[in-house]
């Protein structure tokens, strides 16, 4: 069995995988015929981690019994002495087995049956080496799960990035830093549960399936409900059922949930993603800006104890109040075009013909200002700025200002040209609602994959009063990633949706 040990150490790739296999199987047939069937072990106590043991070492460890459990990553030594790298949630720790402390009997069987990979318990003493590395002294050392593939060879590990996004199971076994990102993504959503909890937000729950697709402008996913016979569609955002639940009369309310847009795919988006949405009663775009702020500086003082972030290779300073910009005047400032002065839509397009920006017959002034926007402005965004200002042709669920009514009371959050937060004072007059529904109802009429029916239902309630209101929704996914410096939304998906092989 040594000489086949011997033989696994070198890289997979040099090695028949056929005689790998067999070997491992071998090696769980022999634990089975001699009663240590690994699968019949339920249970293991656990009483310290690696990192609680390095870290207390000097505060009582030393000398103490301790029972730890986790993963082999690495073995040295074949003779009377070996030494292992076990790998837990925490961390690593050496572990020291040796024929005299733990018996000839139990070391070789060890030695016969253990692999890289295995999943064991073991009990033992701490101690620290000559070489000063703290380890456990092995008295007993238990396979709980038998490894019968092998790991990625540690030299070349798992780096393709597909196959890391294909089987992340591996990518966390063999990139710890991997763990580290879903730690902070299970930290930061916690943090935002506990700013809106701490300021009376009631958290909530509504449908993902739906009769009928609004709240966003995007192409939903279809589904069928074959009891009633009925085309339902997976939600693309939260919005109108939290907004109905504020004309019940709750006066703040959030929701943390996934959404699924049947849409492209790149580095910011993936075909289902997590929001969070929030809606307070008695308040406006300037109240959301506050809490949209606050929220994500409190977030990140709360996960990484700073405000100061670097994303591609920018300090972003959170601390900083977030700057204010509107539409118009980033149009103006970047594209040196003043949309101010356009009062028609074949001005418009004159405009955008000079400037090389293509536009469809059906875009109305507007969504051309729109685009005006997405092609000189969004990378100039870099540090935290809230965009204001958008036209009502590109925001059929938002309040007109009423100082100038093509444009509406909503801002968009961007951070490093990428948005991160969109909201609104929220349209409550039944009527505006209504016109804004049909004309979007037309333009999917005209072949606009993303807009909204007439929601007959929401307009109803409206008719029954809807406050004035604010309402934002922000990305986590995109939120993870700020604070995590993740380039690519799939780094912070433990799952992200992928096209099957073959």
């Amino acid at each position: 069995m040594e000489e086949n040990q011997v033989k696994e150490a070198q890289p997979a790739e040099e090695q028949d995988l056929k005689e790998i296999l067999r070997i491992r199987r071998e090696k769980l047939q022999t634990l089975q015929d001699n009663g240590k069937d690994p699968y019949e072990i339920t249970s293991f106590e656990v009483k310290q981690k690696a990192q609680e043991i390095i870290d207390k070492f000097a505060e009582g460890y030393e000398g103490k019994q301790v029972s730890v459990a986790g993963r082999i990553m690495s073995r040295r030594g074949m003779g009377k002495v070996s030494f292992m790298d076990l790998r837990d949630i925490s961390g690593r720790i050496q572990i020291y087995a040796k024929i005299d402390v733990m018996g000839e009997e139990e070391y070789k069987a060890m030695q016969a049956s253990l692999d890289i990979g295995d999943i064991v318990g073991v009990t033992g003493e701490v101690f620290r080496t000559q070489r000063g590395e703290i380890s456990v002294k092995a008295d007993t050392v238990t396979i709980l799960s038998k490894a019968l593939l092998p790991l990625p060879e540690k030299y070349h590990g798992l780096k393709d990035t597909d196959a890391r996004y294909r089987q992340r199971y591996l990518d966390l076994i063999m990139n710890p830093e991997v763990k580290d990102v879903f730690v902070k993504r299970s930290k930061i959503i916690t943090a935002v549960r506990e700013y809106l909890d701490s300021r009376a937000f009631l958290e909530v729950e509504t449908p993902v399936l739906h009769t009928q697709a609004g709240g966003a402008a995007a192409r939903p996913f279809i589904t069928h409900h074959n009891t009633l016979d009925l085309d339902m569609y997976l939600r693309i955002a939260l919005e109108l059922h939290l907004k109905r639940l504020i004309v019940g009369g709750f006066d703040r309310v959030y929701e943390i949930g996934r959404n699924f847009r049947n849409e492209g795919m790149d580095t910011r988006h993936n075909p289902e993603f997590t929001m969070l949405e929030l809606y307070q009663a008695y308040t406006d775009i300037h109240g959301m800006m506050d809490i949209t702020e606050d929220m994500i500086r409190y977030t990140a003082h709360k996960v990484l104890g700073t405000g100061k972030v670097e994303r591609d290779g920018v300090e972003l300073d959170l601390d900083k109040p977030f700057a204010r910009i509107s539409m118009l005047e980033a149009v103006k400032q970047y594209a040196g075009v003043d949309f101010s002065q356009v009062e028609t839509l074949e001005e418009a397009r004159k405009l955008a013909d000079e400037h090389h920006i293509e536009y469809e017959q059906r875009h109305k002034k507007g969504e051309i200002l729109n685009l005006f926007f997405e092609t000189y402005c969004e990378d100039k965004l870099v540090q935290p700025t809230f965009l204001t200002g958008h036209p009502v042709d590109i925001s059929p669920l938002a309040k007109k200002d009423p100082e100038n009514p093509e444009y509406t009371q909503r801002f968009e959050l961007f951070i490093c040209g990428a948005e991160y937060a969109n909201a609104f004072s929220e349209l409550n007059d039944p009527m505006d609602q209504r016109a804004r529904f049909e004309a979007q109802a037309a333009q999917k009429a005209a072949g606009d994959d993303e807009a909204c029916d007439v929601d007959e239902d929401y307009l109803t309630a409206l008719e029954y009063g809807l406050p004035p209101t604010g309402g934002m929704g922000m990305g986590i996914d995109r939120l993870v990633m700020l604070l995590t410096g993740a380039q690519s939304i799939r780094d912070v998906l433990l799952f992200p949706t992928m096209k099957p092989i073959g």
